[in-house]
């Protein structure tokens, strides 16, 4: 599995291998069970989610179409569901996908225990990886990735295979880490060492990406970046910031 690719000629995905890491999924299923204790190890994600589930939904699609149909909506590496069921409570069609059963079997708990609205659209968790919705041709009016592509194995590879599954006009958000000392100071050493606002192991610096090296792979995967913003904590909770030195969240269209 790990250290596969996904190669593509043309408009043709060929499966190679897994782009999920083994290490990485083992880490994430040990803590998955408190995935939705505001105050647990996914404390971080919760205090960001959110932001970047509205920042999102403001790139995105409308989640109903011209005739009230629902658009369709992939959270890749979903965990055990925090954005997901966010998307689905403004209206989509959600498919939660994660690699780790263990996240999965929490986030359809929380779903059984905490029902959506009635104006909510249908979320469906699935274990596996993208690799399988590529083989089923599966397709999609809007992906989000978030605080996934650094946890793959082949960050390039991931984001053409997720490309390819997004239908003409479909919007793809990724949030991601940038590779800076600054990110190195605060997200790895500060959050998992000094602070223990995250388990020691979450993160490796070396897998973050900087905002260029994402444009060069959408670039590569037929995508166009239209937006671009850093994501700051503060005092009053996590703010869009023109600073993307930490953390920042990036809107790819598929023309």
């Amino acid at each position: 599995m790990k250290g596969g690719a996904l190669m593509q000629h043309h408009d043709s995905p060929v499966l190679a291998a897994d782009s999920v890491a083994p290490d990485e999924i083992a880490h994430f299923s040990d803590l998955a069970s408190r995935w939705w204790d505001p105050v647990g190890p996914m404390r971080p994600l919760h205090a960001m989610n959110d932001l970047r589930t509205d920042w999102s939904l403001r790139h995105m699609p409308a989640p109903l179409g011209p005739d009230g149909t629902r658009r369709t909506l992939l959270d890749i590496g979903c965990g055990a569901g925090l954005a997901s069921e966010a998307f689905a409570r403004a209206g989509f069609d959600v498919t939660g996908l994660d690699a780790s059963q263990a996240a999965i079997t929490a986030g359809r708990l929380h779903l059984r225990q905490h029902a959506l609205p009635a104006t909510a659209g249908p979320l469906v968790y699935r274990c596996g990886s993208a690799e399988e919705l590529v083989a089923e041709h599966a397709r999609f009016d809007a992906i989000s990735a978030l605080e996934v592509i650094e946890h793959v194995t082949d960050p390039a590879a991931f984001l053409r295979m997720l490309g390819s599954m997004l239908r003409p006009g479909g919007v793809m958000v990724v949030s991601t880490m940038n590779r800076t000392w600054r990110s190195m100071a605060m997200a790895k050493i500060g959050a998992e060492y000094v602070l223990r606002l995250l388990p020691v192991g979450t993160h490796d610096w070396r897998k973050f990406i900087t905002p260029a090296e994402l444009g060069q792979y959408a670039a590569r995967s037929g995508l166009r970046i239209t937006d671009v913003a850093g994501m700051v904590p503060g005092l009053g909770g996590w703010r869009e910031s023109r600073d993307m030195a930490v953390n920042y969240i990036a809107a790819l269209v598929r023309d």
